[in-house]
């Protein structure tokens, strides 16, 4: 197949019909726009806001190889960074999430081309349909919390190509994910995040949470942790695939 005047970008091809793949014409990008919640009504704003600046600042730091242009604060409410590839966008988001609970953050993840010059430094400035497609999913994200839909996923992925059905799959996962993670009772929740965090077994967990490893393994099994640790799994190993590779 020839393709004339423009790069061809082949992201994850397989031979053996069992392949999932991206075709983009572009070089793409993961933008990541974060907006907290009510934030107009939480009382201790000017806190949870520097609070939100330590986290991302590590998040730099930590990240610093997946990262085109820092994680930074926008606007009060809001913040935004870009990825040069798609393999840590759930782990940092996730990261975040657990970081700032309960205070609650609604994600926009937008793959797609930055058509300005990128400032490794900051994310602001920058633009283009990464950036267009993330704006995108946090505005549905906010249109579809307005109707008051139950288990609204608070996670949201657009893509600026002819790769719909891939996000819509995705997509459907965040939802079915919210429903779950919407059902989890407080000590379900520190299980859960204590183990997502550590990645160690549930004998490391109950000793940081001082319970039973009984207590444990009844919180995961409860809180249906292997279906969601599966089905992130799931999403991540489409996302990693996304990377600025020249084919």
């Amino acid at each position: 197949m020839l393709h004339f005047g423009r790069k061809r970008y082949i992201i994850n091809e397989k031979s053996g019909g069992d392949f999932m793949y991206f075709f983009f014409d572009y070089k793409p990008y993961v933008a990541i726009i974060g907006d907290i919640k009510s934030s107009k009504k939480i009382e201790n704003r000017n806190n949870v806001q520097e609070k939100l600046k330590k986290i991302l600042e590590k998040i730099n730091m930590k990240y610093e190889h997946d990262i085109s242009a820092k994680f930074m604060i926008t606007l009060g409410d809001e913040f935004q960074g870009l990825l040069c590839n798609g393999e840590k966008v759930l782990t940092i988001v996730e990261e975040i999430q657990r970081k700032m609970y309960p205070i609650e953050i609604r994600f926009g993840i937008g793959i797609g081309a930055i058509t300005t010059e990128i400032n490794s430094e900051m994310s602001i400035g920058a633009d283009g349909p990464g950036y267009y497609k993330a704006r995108n999913a946090i505005e549905i994200l906010k249109k579809n919390e307005r109707k008051n839909k139950i288990h609204i996923s608070d996670i949201r992925i657009e893509i600026d190509k002819d790769e719909n059905s891939i996000a819509e799959m995705l997509n459907t996962i965040f939802s079915l994910l919210a429903v779950v993670k919407n059902k989890w009772t407080k000590r379900q929740r520190e299980i859960i995040m204590d183990m997502v965090k550590y990645k160690d077994g549930q004998e490391k967990s109950a000793e940081r949470l001082e319970i039973t490893q009984s207590s444990v393994q009844r919180g995961l099994t409860n809180g249906n942790y292997y279906a969601y640790k599966e089905a992130m799994k799931t999403i991540s190993n489409v996302l990693m695939e996304i990377r600025n590779n020249n084919v």
